[in-house]
């Protein structure tokens, strides 16, 4: 299996005020063992982060997570970094 179209982002979230500056960032790639791998990172702009994994036996799977947790980040105020 082979991934389709390319996914990925990668989103800030600042605010000044509040001394906010946030990244998330997002990917779909293909293990070796062939599943669909969402590898999410994020955290504090400037610092390693966090990351998390998810494993799909489909790559449909994958792509209706990584579009939910863009619509969800999109509504939280993460824009792309201009």
């Amino acid at each position: 299996m082979t991934i389709v179209q390319p996914y990925q982002i990668y989103v800030e979230r600042r605010d000044a005020a509040r001394n906010m500056a946030r990244y998330y960032s997002m990917q779909i790639s293909m293990s070796l063992l062939g599943e669909a791998c969402l590898t999410r990172r994020w955290g504090r702009i400037g610092s390693h982060g966090q990351m998390m994994v998810h494993h799909f036996a489909q790559e449909e799977d994958a792509v209706k997570l990584f579009l939910d947790l863009t619509r969800s980040k999109r509504q939280r105020g993460y824009r792309p970094r201009t």
